[in-house]
Parts: structure tokens; C-alpha cells; sequence
């Protein structure tokens, strides 16, 4: 099910997405989860980042967090003017670092293969929009048809 849009992409956003797929590309590449995530600011990418759990053996390196590690350290007002993308709807733990950092505005490649805490970020005065990418889409179907195991352990699901 995918929610609908808070708003549209403004012009050069796509690119923001773009860097993100490129990055969830390169996870899976490394034997990962595809999910990547790019920071942005001032209409420029600062840096990308995808989750590397598995490559790390890591239960936190998810792409949004992953980003921000590769970004580094950074005022809080290049934060609060920033935007995130990210090629899947962000979980509780993203979201809560989204939310740590006061990043008001997150693109959203698709959240047909997961939702995760949209109406929590939303309800902080994040904007939130949903592209549902096509792209974003089958890389992630693809990877849960191909490894529902992992897929269920990157959510935290039970066995």
C-alpha cells in the first residue's frame, strides 16, 4: 500500500534519489541489503550511504544511518536545512535519527515493499514525499522474493 505524497520533487531533487538507488545498487553488489540513502543540502548531495549490515555485521548501519556515519559530524543548522532521500520508507530506528537531527524534508523512493514510521514523521513537521519509484520497487521486491530471511532479520522480525 502506498500512502500518498506530502508534496512533489522540487527541481534537482531527482538527483538526490538518483546517488540514493546508485548507493542501494552498490549494497547489493557487496552481498547486502539494497537500500540506499543520500543527504543533501543547498541543492548539493553531501554524501551517500547504504545499509551495510551484513557486509559490517552491524545492527544499526541501515543506508539512512549509514549516510549520516559517511557525512560525519556536521552544525546543526546544515541538519535542520537538509533533505534526506532514501530508496525505502525509513524504519523507527532511521526515523528516529531523521528526527534527531531535525531533517525536515524526506523523498522516499517507494514504500510499497514496507512502510515504515511516515505518520511519526509527519507528525514531527517532517515533509515526507513518496516518489514510488519503479526502480526502488523491483530492487527491493527482487531482494525479498531472493532472501526473505535476511529481509526479515534487517526489520527485526522473528524467525
Amino acid at each position: 500500500m502506498t500512502s500518498k505524497p506530502d508534496g512533489t520533487l522540487r527541481p534537482g531533487e531527482a538527483a538526490f534519489l538518483t546517488a540514493a538507488i546508485q548507493a542501494a545498487r552498490r549494497g547489493l553488489r557487496e552481498g547486502g541489503i539494497p537500500i540506499g540513502a543520500a543527504l543533501a543540502h543547498n541543492g548539493r548531495v553531501l554524501g551517500t550511504g547504504y545499509n551495510r549490515r551484513v557486509q559490517l555485521g552491524s545492527p544499526i548501519r541501515h543506508g539512512e544511518t549509514d549516510c549520516l556515519e559517511n557525512v560525519g559530524r556536521l552544525p546543526a543548522s546544515v541538519y535542520a536545512a537538509s533533505t534526506m532521500a532514501t530508496t525505502l520508507s525509513p524504519c523507527d530506528m532511521c526515523t528516529g535519527a531523521i528526527l534527531l537531527y531535525k531533517i525536515p524534508r524526506v523523498i522516499i523512493g517507494e514504500n510499497r515493499t514496507f512502510i515504515g514510521a511516515e505518520e511519526l514523521l509527519r507528525s514531527r513537521g517532517v515533509q515526507v514525499v513518496i516518489v514510488d519509484d519503479p526502480t526502488c520497487a523491483e530492487m527491493m521486491t527482487e531482494f525479498i522474493a531472493a532472501q526473505p530471511a535476511l529481509w526479515n532479520e534487517d526489520i527485526g522480525m522473528a524467525d
